[in-house]
Formats: structure tokens, sequence, C-alpha cells
């Protein structure tokens, strides 16, 4: 029998750790601990659940600008993209045809003038003779129509003026409005007029307020119409807020609220057009952005609400992992209404007080015995 002194270091060593185990028995593997699992527990809650609607902006107010006169484009008075105020002279058309007009109508009016003072004096001269029958009745007829003719002219050569005035000063466009305008769609030395893309020169837009066209789905306006149901649009205190959502993710500061509402549902999209207005004193929004609009549109008593990263989908069923009472994991499968923030409503799948597992979804396996910790909002 080999004595321990007698074998190499390493292999004393080895022998001294078999004898060991031997003395110590065989206990088997040490089973690893539970896994901390955060988990919420679900509570009824009272929540207003928001409808939200995509849309654009547009101007509060937009004016097309055009030419009301056929003519050459002389001179732009503007600076593109920049606020102009009601009054300020936008473009100007080569007025000298209008004019030439001008002075023709007026030279036309003078005539008839002329004619109106000769008819005047010859019905003056008439009349006395006719009383004392050293003319005919037949004359003085005459003569009356001629007169009344007369005035007719001097009538219609007035409109001629008038009208030629009215064309000479269309050659100044002016703006009608306060508000942002747009770059132009002629330049000098063109061709305008109606004949010349229906005159379009350019548009204004008030951007103060700002308004926001939307196109509510025919199902979103009867919840919205239910919600609204006895809400007077036109009073301020009693209009529903409504909360802008820009490209950017961001909200808008400001709230607004629905100013117009089309009589009728477009048959061919199934919406209904509703236009709202924010306001806008930094000129912020511009129109034509992307915007989403949101309001409370309804409230539910009750609602169950578990965190969104709580639910997993899987073709086309969502599912949450429950922890029982002796600690133990169960898929159950949940139906979800809407999402508000970072929890979601769960309308059937769930009862008030069920322990919902937030994290560590992907560890856990149903029947497996985990420890439940509270979720910590905010947390890894």
């Amino acid at each position: 029998m080999l004595r321990l002194k007698e074998l190499g270091p390493g292999t004393a060593v080895l022998c001294g750790c078999m004898l060991l185990l031997y003395a110590c028995g065989d206990t088997g593997p040490v089973a690893a601990p539970p896994l901390d699992i955060p988990v919420v527990e679900v509570q009824r809650r009272d929540v207003a659940v928001p409808l939200e609607i995509v849309g654009e902006t547009t101007g509060s107010v937009d004016v097309t600008i055009r030419a009301r006169v056929d003519g050459f484009l002389d001179a732009i008075h503007f600076r593109e993209g920049r606020f102009v105020t009601e009054g300020d002279l936008l473009y100007s058309i080569d007025p000298r045809p209008f004019e030439t007009k001008v002075m023709e109508s007026k030279g036309g009016l003078a005539e008839a003038n002329t004619g109106l003072a000769k008819a005047r004096s010859d019905l003056d001269r008439i009349r006395p003779l006719a009383e004392m029958n050293a003319v005919s009745a037949q004359d003085l007829d005459a003569a009356v129509a001629q007169y009344e003719a007369a005035q007719s002219s001097v009538q219609i050569a007035e409109a001629r003026v008038e009208l030629a005035e009215i064309e000479l000063g269309y050659t100044q466009v002016y703006a009608p409005v306060d508000g942002l305008i747009g770059l132009t769609q002629a330049e000098v030395g063109d061709f305008v007029g109606q004949g010349a893309t229906g005159g379009m020169l350019n548009v204004i837009s008030r951007t103060d307020p700002i308004g926001v066209r939307l196109s509510l789905a025919e199902r979103a306006y009867l919840i919205a119409a239910r919600r609204l149901a006895g809400t007077d649009l036109d009073r301020s205190d009693r209009a529903p807020n409504l909360h802008l959502i820009l490209a950017d993710g961001s909200e808008y500061p400001h709230l607004g609220r629905a100013t117009k509402i089309d009589r009728s549902i477009n048959a061919s999209t199934g919406t209904l057009t509703v236009q709202a207005e924010f306001p806008n004193p930094d000129h912020l929004l511009r129109p034509g952005m992307f915007a989403r609009v949101r309001f409370d549109a309804e409230t539910r008593k009750g609602a169950l609400l578990v965190p969104q990263r709580a639910v997993t989908e899987l073709q086309s069923s969502f599912r949450v992992f429950v922890i029982g009472a002796d600690n133990t994991v169960e898929v159950r499968q949940v139906e979800v209404g809407p999402r508000l923030g970072s929890e979601w409503i769960i309308e059937s799948g769930l009862d008030p007080g069920d322990r919902v597992a937030v994290e560590g979804l992907l560890r856990m396996r149903p029947g497996m015995t985990v420890n439940p910790v509270p979720f910590i909002t905010g947390g890894a």
C-alpha cells in the first residue's frame, strides 16, 4: 500500500481533497435562488382617454392674391416669406394702357356732357314755342326724347370713366390682411391676369392664431360628439382644450379649440373636416406643418392599467406574465385598449389585485417560481 509521503506533492493534495469530499457525503447540486422580478399590482382608476387626430397647420385666414387686370408685372414691393401689413403695396402692373383708357373714357364723358347741354338748350327753346303753338307737339316730344337720351349717354359715359379708374386702381395690388406672405408666383416682366394661371400671384396667411385642419374619421367623430354633447363650442370657457403635438414629438405650449366644423361627412373619405385654432404669438408655427391634435374624448371609470413594457405581442395577440399568490408564473392572454402615455388600458384578462411582471419577461417560463419585488417607476 502506498504511503502519502511516497506520492508527489500534487498527487497528495488531490487525494486529500477526495478524502474530504467522501467524508462530507454526496449532498447534490445547490439550488439557485428565485429570480427577482419587478411587478405592479393592478388597480382600478378613473382615467381620461384622449382622442388623437392627425392634421396640418394652415393660416387662420388664407387669402389668395390675384391679378384682376391683364398686363405686364412692373414691380414687386415686398420680401418673400415675411410679414406684411394690411394696405401694403405688393405688386405693380404696367398702368399705361389703363391710364389711356381713363383718358379715353373721360373724353367720351365730355362729349356726352356737350350733347346733353345742346339737348337741354334745344328743349328750353322749343318748350315755350310749343306752349304758343308755334311748333308742333311732335317737335316738343322729339326734343324731350333727345334730352333724355343725352342724359342716358352722360350716365353711360360716367360709368365708363368709373370702370376705367377701377381697372387702373387694380394695377396696384395691396395686401388685404395682415399676415405672412409666401413666394411669388410671378416675376417682374411676366404677363399676369385672369388668363395666366387664373391671375394667381401669392397667398397671405394669418398665423396668429394658427389654424389646424383636421380630418376626423366617422368613428372618432361619434366618440367626440358624445363626449361634447351639450357643450357650447362658441364659448371658450366651455369648449374642450386641444393639445397640439408637433412633428418632433414635443407638445406645443399653447392650448387651442375647435372653431369650424364642416356640415357633412365626406362620402368618399368617410371623414369630417374640423378646423382648430392655436395662439401663435412667437410665430413658431407656419402653414403646412404636420401636427397631431389631442383632447380628452372619453372618461373611463374603474379602468385597469399596466405599464406598456409589461405587455408582449405575439402574432397579433397580447399577453402578460401574472405572478400568483404562491409566486409562480402564469401567462395570461389579455385584450388591450387605448394607450395612455406609458400605460395601456386592459379591456379583459386581468382582475384588480393581480400582480403583473414588468421586467425580466424573457427569463420567465410558465410554472416557475420567482421572487416578486415592487416595480420602481423610471427604473432600468
